[in-house]
């Protein structure tokens, strides 16, 4: 029971102290972040460059050494010159075949002979060429997916904390929250797509269009569909009359049924047109974006920012469409519940919970 309770109280201090940081380079050449209703600074010399998810920004300072910085501090990673990759939760570099990781303030190495890896918000996983295996990194621990005598296979898919892949059999299984699953044995790979929680493929063994959704084989639909993307816990999906569907939570409904000309998907939203009308997908919730073709678009988390018909910026959040800036040309990204918007001059807005803030 003490490490029980220890392990929750561990896991919700970890949640407390993570801060989205919202990161930018100002006019007079700071690095800062945007936290908490203040624009604060990082470092007080220029940097080579940094690459950021929702609450984790790496960046090389002046020096060429590789630092991380995740809200709260700036820690120095490596001080030569490195390869690295940044999600909205980890970060990892590699020197030579050393691939080391960072994690809510924790160096580790993972592999010192590793080969290709792939990065997502909550798993590592990377080729170990010593021992021919494919392993996972996953909440704090190694997990070996599989091994080959011969060349290794590449995983089938890559999801933010689920992975699709063979073995040396060719079972296919699924790699979700330290646990392996079994599929069925098929010689070629599936077509596996994935997101969070959630992987979805046309299963050649029953004909089926199939997900698997936290630790389940659900069949979806008696055939094969031909398109189908997967989000956060949901998959949408072109059926043979065209229609655009929903799958999650074990539900199943038409989103659109005119035959959507273009449709996308990333983490909690949705975007498509039809009939000359875009709309979007927020929380499960069909909204109209706009009255034309949306052309220019970020969707990630539960946010989807676009150019709107003016050339200025407007953005879906919490179910209401809020005009950010007028201006012409201006750039825009999402960190966590933030959208960063650049503007000609190099100033910047920051949209958060309903208010504007400028610097």
């Amino acid at each position: 029971m003490k490490i029980t309770i220890l392990s929750v109280f561990l896991l919700f201090t970890s949640l407390a102290n993570a801060q989205n940081v919202v990161p930018l380079i100002d006019f007079s050449r700071y690095f800062k972040s945007f936290q908490n209703g203040f624009f604060r600074q990082i470092e007080f010399q220029e940097i080579k460059g940094f690459k950021a998810g929702d609450n984790v920004v790496g960046y090389i300072d002046i020096r060429g050494n590789l630092k991380v910085y995740d809200g709260n501090t700036s820690m120095t990673l490596s001080n030569v010159n490195v390869e690295y990759e940044v999600s909205d939760n980890l970060l990892i570099w590699k020197v030579g075949q050393t691939l080391n990781m960072w994690d809510s303030g924790h160096k580790r190495t993972l592999c010192y002979t590793a080969g290709k890896y792939w990065l997502r918000d909550s798993l590592v996983v990377f080729e170990d060429l010593r021992y021919n295996s494919v392993n996972a990194y996953y909440r704090g621990e190694i997990h070996t997916l599989y091994t080959s005598v011969g060349d290794l296979d590449y995983p089938d898919m890559v999801g933010e904390n689920v992975v699709a892949f063979r073995d040396n059999g060719d079972v296919n299984k699924i790699f979700w929250q330290g646990k392996i699953y079994e599929l069925d044995v098929w010689h070629n790979p599936l077509g596996f797509v994935a997101g969070t929680d959630i992987v979805a493929f046309n299963d050649p063994m029953t004909g089926t269009f199939a997900v698997f959704d936290k630790g389940e084989f659900i069949d979806v639909e008696d055939f094969h569909m031909p398109i189908f993307k997967a989000g956060n816990g949901f998959v949408l999906y072109e059926n043979q009359n065209g229609d655009l569907m929903f799958y999650g939570g074990g539900n199943k409904r038409t989103i659109s049924n005119f035959g959507a000309r273009y449709w996308d998907v990333k983490d909690g939203v949705a975007i498509w047109e039809e009939n000359g009308l875009t709309y979007a997908l927020q929380n499960g919730q069909k909204f109209e974006l706009a009255k034309y073709q949306v052309k220019d678009y970020a969707i990630k988390n539960d946010i989807v920012v676009f150019r709107n018909q003016m050339g200025g910026v407007s953005v879906l959040m919490d179910g209401k469409i809020h005009q950010i800036s007028n201006g012409l040309n201006a750039e825009f990204e999402i960190y966590g519940n933030s959208v960063l918007v650049k503007l000609f001059n190099d100033s910047y807005i920051v949209f958060k919970e309903g208010r504007k803030y400028s610097i």
